[in-house]
């Protein structure tokens, strides 16, 4: 737990420029892996915020936090119901293209994966 808002990690002031981003408008959906001492901060600040969320185990000290515009985080509900390194290339491109990645780089990324998929 964060005992004082004045005294934040860099890795939770990353996660509060997220929800200002998101807030703004520059960013629909955002996927931001946190570790799981400060997972209950975060959930905190989205709810409040009222934020649509996902949490997703990752390992035991962190988690995948997914959060953003209702629909997408419907559709990651129906897309990563396992962990991430486990998607089809299919999906893991049709996630990098959610989350606002390069598209050019997602390509490349698809075809690199697709080749050592199969």
């Amino acid at each position: 737990m964060i005992s004082s808002p004045d005294i934040l990690p860099a890795e939770m002031k990353v996660f509060l420029n997220h929800i200002y981003e998101y807030k703004k408008g520059v960013r629909r959906m955002i996927l931001f892996t946190v570790n799981r001492k400060y997972e209950e901060f975060a959930i905190e600040r989205l709810k409040k915020q009222r934020i649509d969320f996902l949490v997703q185990p990752v390992t035991n000290t962190s988690v995948n936090l997914f959060f953003g515009r209702p629909e997408c985080i419907q559709a990651i509900r129906h897309l990563a119901k396992r962990p991430l390194h486990m998607l089809t290339p299919e999906e893991d491109f049709i996630l990098g293209a959610m989350l606002g990645y390069d598209i050019c780089a997602q390509c490349e990324r698809y075809c690199k994966r697709k080749k050592n998929y199969y």
